[in-house]
């Protein structure tokens, strides 16, 4: 996947008229993305960053149904998430996971309500159920979470959900998407749409954020999936258009998994403010939340706010034995959620549905809102079903349900390798034909030099923060150690990129400034 090449794509076919250009390399977009290019349309996908920079690089890392949901009586988008979990499960097995849950039990009742409503959410997956939930005993739940509050446990009640690495996920999307003919552009950001005589969107106008040039696209169909940022592209569209979006800030804290032991994730479905809350083993660390924060406006790079730390480290701490502090956090991290906006104000942020929306604008700009990570292929595919309507052309049936994703391997590796699937196999080949790019980056961690020259070469990452947050994940992981290793990543970077000791230092100075967002301060 070579960034170059895709941007030659547009630069020597000015002429050509996509089927469908997408503005957005998130989730959604890359749904919508995927499903156009298995119906044989020509597609073109901008993101203004990275791809995943947003939302997309910082969920809680889970692919689920949503028990809360259920609890909601949201049954509907359970049962469609539960199907595409199975279904990402099965096209992408280097980047998902079986995961079991435990959620402790301190009251018969609850051992009651949950064991009930989990059976129903096994029944609801049906084929794609991962396993069997049950009710075990007090010791078992201690054997299993070592460090769970004790005091007045009757036991703890087991399920399965899918767990994923969110950003590795859209560089994967990113590489099957350029593998079926797709053209994926990252830092092209979108200036303005461009219309016909009859005042129908009809392309766009980006700038190559890299090299400066200005270019331009025409398409059949436009498709706004900016997420948190979907009411920019509307206003650009028309500027009466109405708030579609609601952002809600969720945080995450990442501590050492020793905090809570075994290799099971903890769900506490009621917090002091009626939410739930997350622990979840991930790349060898503890994640931990999240919050639902009311925003006004998105950000391209969210901020914990203090409130929102002190409450995750509260909820945590009254159910761990080994109290977590703020002087463990190894990292946090906020994102911003693109609710689909309430008729009513007032209306709270875990009240607001995570189904999806699709809007068809009068100037057939099509826009999709809403949704959540585990649903984005089926958010792809409604979009996708509105080409004919807006085009006036036929398209043939989606194959996106049984696409298997770039990497794919029946047995990854164990280790950290496992992210790039079959792309293991050429890295070893790498390390061999290099053995002096087996260098460790961090004497704490496993990335090697070899791996930061595969993703320079094969993943479209061309700043710092592109390889230390969402090729590698050690800035999500130990914001520390990022800034330990990014010295050395910069200069490995520059050789092959062909950049000067400039480039480096604007490069460390910017990533010095983002990293400082996630960690926090004694």
């Amino acid at each position: 996947m070579h960034r170059s090449a895709n941007l030659s794509k547009i630069k020597d076919n000015q002429e050509k008229i996509w089927d469908i250009a997408i503005i957005g390399g998130g989730s959604s977009g890359f749904g919508v993305a995927l499903d156009a290019l298995s119906r044989g349309l020509s597609v073109v996908l901008l993101e203004k960053s990275d791809f995943a920079k947003g939302t997309s690089s910082r969920s809680t890392k889970l692919l689920h149904g949503g028990v809360r949901y259920l609890a909601q009586g949201d049954v509907f988008l359970v049962l469609e998430a539960l199907k595409e979990r199975g279904r990402l499960l099965e096209n992408a097995p280097h980047l998902t996971y079986n995961q079991p849950f435990i959620i402790p039990i301190y009251t018969w009742f609850d051992r009651l309500q949950y064991s009930v409503g989990l059976k129903l959410y096994d029944l609801m997956a049906g084929k794609w159920r991962l396993g069997k939930s049950k009710f075990i005993s007090k010791t078992e739940t201690v054997r299993r979470m070592p460090q769970i509050k004790q005091e007045g446990l009757k036991g703890g009640v087991v399920y399965h959900d899918g767990q994923f690495d969110d950003a590795r996920m859209i560089i994967a999307l990113a590489q099957t998407c350029d593998e079926l003919g797709g053209c994926v552009l990252n830092y092209s950001k979108v200036e303005s749409l461009t219309k016909d005589t009859n005042g129908k969107v009809d392309g766009l106008n980006f700038i190559d954020q890299l090299d400066g040039s200005h270019l331009q696209i025409k398409a059949r169909m436009v498709v706004n999936a900016t997420g948190v940022f979907a009411d920019k592209i509307l206003k650009m569209d028309n500027p009466d258009a109405r708030k579609s979006i609601q952002p809600s800030q969720g945080i995450h804290l990442v501590f050492d998994q020793s905090f809570l032991g075994g290799k099971d994730a903890l769900m506490i479905p009621k917090t002091s403010d009626g939410r739930v809350l997350f622990a979840v083993p991930w790349h060898g660390k503890l994640v931990v939340g999240t919050t639902d924060t009311l925003k006004d406006k998105p950000q391209l790079e969210p901020e914990a706010l203090e409130k929102e730390i002190d409450f995750v480290l509260e909820t945590a701490q009254a159910y761990l034995t080994k109290k977590p502090t703020k002087a463990d956090i190894l990292s946090v991290f906020a994102g911003l959620r693109p609710l689909a906006a309430p008729k009513e104000d007032g209306a709270k942020t875990k009240e607001i549905s995570r189904t999806h929306k699709v809007i068809l604008s009068d100037s057939k700009l099509v826009t999709l809102t809403g949704g959540k990570w585990t649903t984005f292929r089926k958010m792809g595919e409604d979009t996708v079903e509105y080409f004919p309507r807006v085009s006036g052309k036929n398209m043939s049936e989606s194959k996106s349900a049984t696409q298997k994703l770039h990497g794919f391997t029946i047995k990854p590796d164990e280790g950290h390798m496992a992210i790039y699937g079959s792309d293991a196999f050429q890295i070893r080949f790498m390390l061999k034909e290099h053995p002096e790019w087996r260098e460790k980056l961090h004497p704490k961690y496993p990335y090697t030099i070899a791996e930061v020259i595969w993703i320079i070469r094969n993943e479209m990452a061309v700043k710092l923060e592109d390889v230390l947050s969402r090729r590698f994940r050690i800035l999500l992981l130990d914001a520390r150690a990022a800034m330990e290793m990014a010295p050395k990543v910069a200069e490995i970077m520059a050789r092959d990129l062909g950049m000067d000791q400039n480039w480096i230092e604007d490069e460390l100075k910017e990533f010095k400034k983002t990293a400082n967002k996630y960690i926090i301060k004694p």
